[in-house]
């Protein structure tokens, strides 16, 4: 599978940690930044993310920040894109079934290492049950003020 990766500063230690996971696993990894710990804007990181999403250039999407809080709204603003801010196995599993989501969110100081791949495993292995599902994600996809 070919995965986009990003984080902010907040993320960056968590995602050096999981762009190797995610080879050892045999995924291709599109990792697109920060390479660093200094301060950057987290949006500018999500839409690295959401444009291989949304473009096809990737069939899912990690994104990490302090909390996941802000790169998630950050990546949900766009059409096309269902990111979640995972805390546990069973959002990730929940995710994925009812909800579709394309991008994992997690945040880089307050997820452990063992937990991120946990929640990556599970999100990458667990199917969309489609079904009921499916309405709803088409309104997320539609809905507009």
């Amino acid at each position: 599978m070919r995965i986009s990766i990003a984080a902010d500063h907040g993320g960056f230690a968590l995602k050096q940690q999981i762009v190797p996971f995610l080879k050892e696993l045999g995924h291709t990894v599109l990792d697109r930044g920060t390479n660093s710990e200094s301060s950057v804007d987290y949006p500018d990181y999500a839409i690295f993310v959401v444009r291989d999403i949304v473009s096809g250039e990737a069939e899912r999407g990690i994104v990490m920040c302090g909390t996941g809080l802000g790169i998630s709204m950050a990546a949900n603003r766009h059409k096309g894109v269902r990111a979640a801010l995972v805390q546990s196995g069973e959002y990730a599993k929940l995710s994925r079934e009812h909800n579709d989501a394309n991008v994992l969110a997690m945040g880089g100081r307050f997820t452990s290492l063992d937990s991120a791949k946990e929640f990556i495993t599970i999100f990458l292995e667990t199917p969309f049950e489609g079904d009921r599902h499916v309405r709803r994600i088409k309104k997320i996809d539609t809905t507009e003020i």
